[in-house]
């Protein structure tokens, strides 16, 4: 099947318009028209080969929400006309020690990516800046009617990726949770943990987004450029999410933990983070990392933000605006999410 998209030829690449072909569906695939798609910082990482080699032409895209237009024989859970969604996972082992968890995310395998990856047909899998997607019946998401599809999309990512480290880490009522950065990820970092019922506080370069901020749930904004930030907040916080994906002085934000406290990174800065061991051992204090959500928990996620009212700020963009957007995306120009009308793709 061949169908219309937007991808890069190189790394300098601007966006194309492309056919790209999709797989016949097999017995247990869905087949899906993309509605939207939004655009996360990953997708230009990847596309400029930040992160590792790629192939060309490459077509992003990891926050879909569409329409389930036909499904294969053995498709038992959707049916023509469900809204539904995908996520940055479009197969996996389902084997291995995490699989059979539902942590679909730490595959001991490797699972494959909705971009970027080959699958186990053999083929280079292409993103969500395209009109229709195929994809395993196991890694289709169910979209609650609550939730609009375009402002849904982000959730597929920046919401999964923020929502499952507040999970696990308990983030709630009592908790002092801080978030570092207010972008696509911090956002949406900062409307799960106030729905969760934690106390929320945006550590941000500069006091520029403090109005958004306490907007969007947090209690109190502090800019990090400023050295009396650090001193007033030593020792405050339970939980910090870094959402970062650039280098930071990560062993000044250890500081800023309780006893016990943890830090957890989110952002995927291409540059190495220096650790420095006394901040950790002087408090028992804790660094880690967490990685997008599995299936069973992205689902429950969506469920939550239904039931919460928690959806992203998004800006909607044509097909023929992804270039100019990626710039801003790479300026901090945009509150918070863009969001592609892929309807403007099928038009062109």
């Amino acid at each position: 099947m061949r169908v219309q998209a937007r991808g890069v030829l190189s790394k300098e690449s601007p966006f194309h318009a492309i056919e790209i072909e999709r797989r016949a569906l097999q017995p247990e695939d869905v087949l899906i028209e993309i509605q939207y798609c939004g655009i996360c910082h990953s997708d230009i990482h990847s596309a400029r080969g930040e992160w590792g080699e790629v192939r060309y032409p490459f077509v992003p895209g990891h926050e879909i929400t569409g329409i389930v237009k036909e499904v294969g024989p053995a498709v038992t859970r959707f049916k023509p006309g469900d809204r539904v969604g995908v996520g940055c996972m479009v197969d996996s082992c389902g084997e291995c020690e995490n699989c059979k968890r539902g942590d679909e995310q730490y595959c001991v395998k490797g699972n494959i990516q909705t971009y970027g990856s080959v699958d186990r047909y053999g083929q280079y899998t292409m993103g969500g800046y395209s009109t229709h997607i195929v994809v395993k019946e196991d890694f289709v998401l169910r979209i609650p009617d609550a939730l609009p599809l375009d402002k849904a999309a982000p959730l597929l990512c920046a919401g999964i990726t923020t929502y499952s480290p507040l999970r696990h880490w308990q983030a709630g009522p009592g908790k002092e949770v801080a978030v570092i950065g207010l972008g696509g990820l911090g956002h949406m970092a900062v409307k799960l943990a106030k729905a969760m019922g934690a106390d929320v506080t945006v550590l941000s370069q500069s006091l520029r987004k403090k109005d958004d901020g306490l907007r969007l749930g947090a209690k109190a904004y502090y800019a990090t450029s400023d050295p009396e930030t650090f001193r007033q907040l030593a020792g405050r916080f339970d939980l910090i999410i870094n959402t970062v994906s650039a280098k930071i002085p990560i062993n000044a934000y250890l500081e800023l933990l309780k006893t016990d406290g943890t830090l957890v990174n989110v952002g995927a800065p291409p540059e190495a983070l220096e650790v420095n061991a006394f901040p950790l051992i002087t408090h028992r204090r804790s660094f880690a990392g967490s990685c997008i959500g599995g299936i069973r928990e992205t689902q429950e996620m969506l469920d939550f933000c239904a039931e919460h009212g928690v959806t992203p700020e998004i800006e909607m963009i044509s097909a023929d605006e992804i270039d100019a957007a990626w710039e801003r995306v790479l300026k901090s120009d945009v509150r918070y999410r863009f969001v592609i009308d892929i309807s403007t793709m099928r038009q062109s």
